[in-house]
């Protein structure tokens, strides 16, 4: 049936209902047809929900005119005027005041107040104790007391957010099994140390064994039973951060500035005041004063001394609690001791280990720059803080490329291989629970063991190619990275370009990866062809496997060979993780082997390595796959590894010659008789390596193709690489050109030229200035709010990607 479009009725896109005199529809935007109309209300609606000022399907941005009452007067009288802007002009004054003393209070008073009291307690005098109030009224040095103030907020702020998600860990992950005994146990069972888990117990437990009275213990279970968190919820005011920060308008933020204060000075006296005096009091004991004081640090150094003597003193008095079986002591104790153990620990692993291994790779690296101890202590001696800052970060990116090396190794090797590393893509893996529950000689073995490898690795990839690069070309080292440079055109920013734009670009190159992965899986495939030990690195091949299962823990194939399974026999808990472990590598390496399920049908003997693993990690080794011993298996263990050292040290030789040596001649072609600083030689001469391979890849790919195929492909790429290229000098060349001169022009020049002197502009470092700029503002542009400028680039950017 056929209905003229006369009879149908406008309905509203949105609740699809009719017009009425009280809801009139409306068309805002250039849609037609049936969802041309909508309720005013109903935008609104939908406007507050989506946050959006536009259209979605026409992209026509709605607006709004006021409608006012029909007896509104043509001209608004004088009086009516006045008055609302007195009004208006009174509440922007007291929002003003408002804001002022908020400002005041969190930006002055807090870290003045913080900075003071800290000066005042490290100072070791009664007097600053005594004029502590007059010290509070002073208006010297605010500028740089609030500064410094703001240091010490953040890190009480830091240190009690830390401490409460710590004791959140303790409580739902569970702690210790020292300190979570259970306090009705017999008296036969000896009571664990601290730092050690318990034994299994000598003998069975008695079925039926005598209570201790515990009223108390169940009155206050019976309130946590009792409590309501409802009632609570219902009780307590909603905290907002304005109403924390006092930007509503309330005064109740003066009690949180009161707080705030209260209790930063409560954890400057307790985590840093009581250490510091402790450590000072262990060293003066010691006699390592002056040692302590040639090391530039004394107060840190003195602080994590007097922690360390803290968790000793703590450790005593658990076990004396223990003794006297006083139960909430001890377990007061105990957790202060768990505080104190997790805090060195972190301090140990993430800054005294990247520490360490940013000094021994500057050590190893000296003879490659041209420096000497000596010139290294002199840089100590000027600025320590910065020089150790400097070598923490260098040690950092050095623990950060390392890993992730080893997380793509996992992907290649035989699971269960590199049993002795900490496997960072496993669901369970949490640091902070090992921290709490692994004794200290265990966190001891770890850090040892890392050093070695840590330390072996820069050893055989820096130390030992520099050594033969000066004994094969002698002429082709030191490099050259003197900063400070005869031009000042090239005073660059080189950690800036390489943090900027050399490491976001080499990480955003995802067959970068996949070259790694192919080159590593057929140096594997070459070792193990040489040294039989394809079982062992890559696992079984699918054609062997059922023979594999046939052979037994203790029997050996026609060969020699000789099957080793994962661990533990007898034990359901540790199978089942192994079991689960076993699935999730079959689904990740379903291609290369089809039939792993098959290698669990035999038995489960134990196995040295796997046993290794269940001592580091607490647990049942993570996807352990069984296999083949083959004959003088140690032996081939020690080809294995020098195989291992001696590649290693073939490829840094490489990487440090070819790359620098092709970057210097396309630097010799572009600024002929100019010394350039190594860094741009080494990035140049990356590059042009990555272009050479990245082109033999792609015509490999296009040979089977044929010639016609190839040349129509180039045909088009080139069209693509000249509106490339055009795009990129415009995003990449003038717009950050622009910034850094603009951001030159407005802030520098003023700062540092004076009015009779002319300015004189390097190109240079203003484009190198404008890169940073320019992604600071792309940054904070897509992180912002929802506004035109966000949406129209994402909108662009959709339409591109589509197109």
């Amino acid at each position: 049936q056929i209905v003229d479009d006369s009879q149908l009725q406008d309905i509203c896109r949105v609740c699809r209902s009719e017009g009425a005199p009280d809801k009139p529809l409306f068309h805002p935007c250039i849609c037609t047809g049936s969802i041309k109309y909508i309720h005013q209300d109903c935008l609104v609606q939908w406007l507050k929900y989506s946050r959006k000022e536009y259209c979605e399907l026409c992209n026509h941005r709605f607006s709004f005119m006021p409608i006012y009452s029909p007896d509104m007067p043509k001209r608004l009288p004088i009086r009516d005027i006045v008055s609302g802007l007195l009004s208006s002009l009174g509440t922007a004054i007291r929002y003003w005041l408002h804001y002022t003393v908020v400002a005041f209070a969190w930006l002055g008073i807090v870290p003045l107040t913080a900075c003071r009291i800290y000066r005042c307690l490290f100072t070791g005098s009664v007097s600053s104790l005594l004029t502590l109030p007059l010290d509070m009224l002073s208006t010297e040095n605010l500028l740089s007391d609030s500064l410094y103030g703001c240091c010490i907020v953040t890190c009480t702020l830091c240190a009690f957010i830390s401490l409460v998600w710590l004791r959140e860990q303790v409580i739902h992950g569970e702690g210790p099994d020292w300190l979570e005994q259970d306090p009705q146990q017999p008296e036969g069972l000896a009571e664990a140390e601290p730092g050690e888990a318990p034994g299994p117990p000598l003998g069975p437990m008695p079925h039926h064994a005598e209570e201790p009275p515990a009223q108390a213990d169940d009155h206050a279970a019976q309130d946590d039973i009792n409590w309501n968190p409802i009632e609570w919820d219902r009780a307590a005011e909603e905290l907002t951060w304005e109403r924390l920060l006092g930007l509503d308008g309330s005064l109740v933020f003066l009690e949180h500035v009161f707080w705030v204060v209260s209790l930063n000075t409560l954890f400057i006296l307790v985590f840093a005041f009581c250490p510091y005096h402790i450590g000072q009091f262990a060293i003066m004991g010691f006699r390592l004063k002056s040692y302590v004081a040639v090391s530039q640090f004394e107060g840190l150094l003195t602080t994590l001394c007097g922690y360390v003597l803290l968790g000793v003193v703590l450790v005593f008095l658990h076990g004396l609690a223990a003794l006297v079986k006083l139960r909430r002591t001890q377990r007061l104790l105990g957790l202060c001791y768990v505080v104190v153990k997790v805090a060195l620990l972190s301090v140990v692993e993430i800054g005294l280990f990247p520490l360490v291994c940013g000094w021994w790779l500057d050590v190893c690296s000296l003879s490659m720059l041209d420096a000497t101890l000596s010139d290294r202590e002199s840089s100590f001696q000027l600025a320590p803080g910065t020089f150790m800052f400097l070598h923490w970060l260098v040690g950092m990116v050095y623990v950060f490329y390392f890993a992730s090396f080893v997380l793509l190794l996992r992907e290649v090797l035989r699971p269960g291989l590199l049993w002795f590393l900490r496997n960072l893509n496993d669901p369970d893996f949490n640091p902070i629970q090992e921290m709490i529950h692994l004794p200290i000689l265990q966190h001891v073995r770890r850090f040892l063991v890392s050093l070695v490898i840590f330390g072996t690795t820069v050893l055989l990839m820096v130390w030992v190619p520099v050594r033969l690069i000066q004994f094969l070309l002698p002429g082709f080292l030191p490099y050259h990275v003197l900063i400070s440079s005869e031009s000042p055109s090239q005073e660059i920013s080189l950690e800036l370009i390489l943090l900027q734009v050399v490491l976001p670009t080499l990480l955003e190159q995802g067959h970068m990866k996949q070259w790694l992965k192919a080159l590593v899986r057929a140096w594997c495939l070459a070792v193990a062809c040489l040294l039989d030990l394809r079982s062992y690195l890559l696992g079984d091949a699918p054609d062997n496997q059922q023979q594999d299962v046939a052979v037994g823990p203790d029997q050996e194939d026609e060969d020699g060979s000789q099957l080793v399974g994962p661990l533990i026999e007898g034990d359901d808990e540790v199978d089942d993780e192994e079991d689960d472990d076993e699935e999730e590598d079959e689904e990740e390496e379903e291609e290369e082997e089809e039939d792993d399920d098959e290698e669990e049908a035999g038995p489960a003997p134990v196995v040295l390595g796997a046993a290794h693993q269940a001592l580091l990690q607490g647990a049942g080794p993570s996807g352990f796959q069984a296999y083949q011993r083959p004959r003088w298996f140690p032996l081939r263990l020690a080809a294995l590894l020098c195989c291992i050292a001696f590649s290693l040290t073939a490829l840094s030789f490489a990487m440090l010659t070819i790359p620098v040596s092709m970057g210097r001649l396309v630097m010799m072609v572009l600024m002929p008789g100019g010394r350039v600083h190594e860094f741009y030689t080494a990035a140049c001469g990356l590059y042009s390596c990555w272009l050479a391979l990245r082109c033999l890849t792609l015509l490999c790919s296009w040979l089977p193709r044929g010639w016609n195929t190839i040349l129509s492909k180039l045909h088009s790429w080139m069209l693509i690489s000249v509106k490339s290229l055009v795009a990129m000098s415009l995003l990449l060349g003038l717009i950050p050109l622009l910034m850094g001169l603009l951001f030159d022009l407005v802030v520098i020049i003023p700062l540092r030229v004076p009015l009779n002197a002319t300015p004189l502009f390097y190109l240079w470092h203003d484009w190198a200035l404008g890169v940073l700029h320019t992604k600071i503002i792309c940054a904070v542009t897509l992180m912002g709010p929802n506004w035109w400028l966000k949406d129209g680039s994402l909108m662009r950017c959709t339409r591109m990607e589509c197109g």
